[in-house]
């Protein structure tokens, strides 16, 4: 763990997405450091509303909505990204690659310096506000199956109008669609082999084409905003490729609202690039279990808490 004699250790870094929030995250941080708390402060100046307060009180069902728990998670993945670079532990690593799961690709472009926290939330808080929205209009559901090929998965979509909508380490995938039709095809996909079928905990189907409204709108917030050439390599959720062009970018963010994520296949080219080691940064270990399934060799770290880091910052927050 950490560097061996002067050499550093290149990794890379890893943000969480929707599913991740809790009430009372980043708040042992914002105490004990004062980069993180700085983070808090300037999301409340930016959104003109107490997000510090809903991360670390609740309610919980309001922290779950999607207009709330995209912002509230972006905001708690830089706070803990922030201490890091602010601790000691930081001389251990060479960060080389960013990349996040869905949401947290927006964290992993402001880890790399392609945009800034301040424009990242705003775009992350209507993101969230346009993806309720789509719920609405078309309401649907979510479910992860196990132990069932994804050949077999992508026929029985086609039997149900639903969609693959992420494919996140073996055996594993996640399929959005219309409630009925997701109950159906759970019901089948049981049926048919698979071991568990599990519906998540989310407002919508994300990931699918049911969401093509929200994409929509958004590209008119993405196109405005300014992104630059990534310092470290970011790889995109939606071709598992590094991507350098700010265009190109943007052109995903804006795809992958109704597209499918490819998170297995994006960790895969982080360390078939070299990179055994990856800091979780950010609330909860749901990325950790993920890469596990991966590749049980990889070495993941959370960095959520100042027990992650080690020690506390020598002048903490009051």
């Amino acid at each position: 763990m950490g560097g061996i004699g002067d050499r550093m250790v290149d990794i890379a870094y890893i943000f969480p997405g929707q599913g991740a929030q809790f009430v009372g995250m980043g708040k042992d941080l914002h105490d004990n450091f004062t980069a993180a708390r700085e983070v808090f402060d300037r999301a409340n100046q930016t959104l003109k509303f107490d997000l510090r307060k809903l991360c670390f009180e609740g309610p919980a069902e309001e922290l779950s909505t999607t207009r709330n728990s995209q912002p509230a998670i972006l905001v708690s993945s830089i706070a803990a990204l922030r201490a890091y670079e602010s601790s000691a532990l930081a001389g251990c690593y060479t960060p080389k690659f960013s990349l996040g799961l869905s949401l947290g690709e927006y964290t992993a472009l402001v880890a790399c310096g392609s945009i800034s926290f301040e424009d990242a939330l705003l775009l992350v808080k209507k993101r969230g506000e346009l993806m309720e929205d789509a719920s609405k209009k078309n309401p649907g559901k979510m479910a992860c199956v196990i132990g069932l090929e994804s050949k077999a998965v992508e026929e029985l979509c086609k039997g149900f109008g639903c969609e693959i909508a992420n494919l996140n380490c073996p055996g594993q995938i996640v399929v959005s669609g219309k409630t009925n039709n997701i109950e159906l095809f759970a019901s089948l996909a049981k049926e048919k082999g698979a071991k568990r079928v599990i519906m998540l905990d989310v407002s919508g189907p994300f990931h699918s084409s049911l969401m093509t409204h929200a994409r929509d709108k958004l590209k008119d917030y993405i196109d405005n905003v300014q992104f630059s050439s990534p310092r470290l390599s970011f790889i995109s959720n939606v071709d598992a490729k590094i991507q350098t062009s700010p265009d190109a970018i943007k052109d995903n963010l804006i795809s992958q609202v109704n597209t499918r994520t490819l998170w297995e296949a994006s960790v895969r080219l982080a360390a078939a690039s070299g990179i055994k080691t990856f800091l979780e940064i950010g609330p909860g270990q749901v990325l950790k279990g993920l890469m596990k399934k991966i590749d049980p060799k990889l070495e993941v770290r959370n960095i959520g808490t100042s027990q992650d880091l080690g020690a506390a910052d020598p002048q903490p927050a009051l």
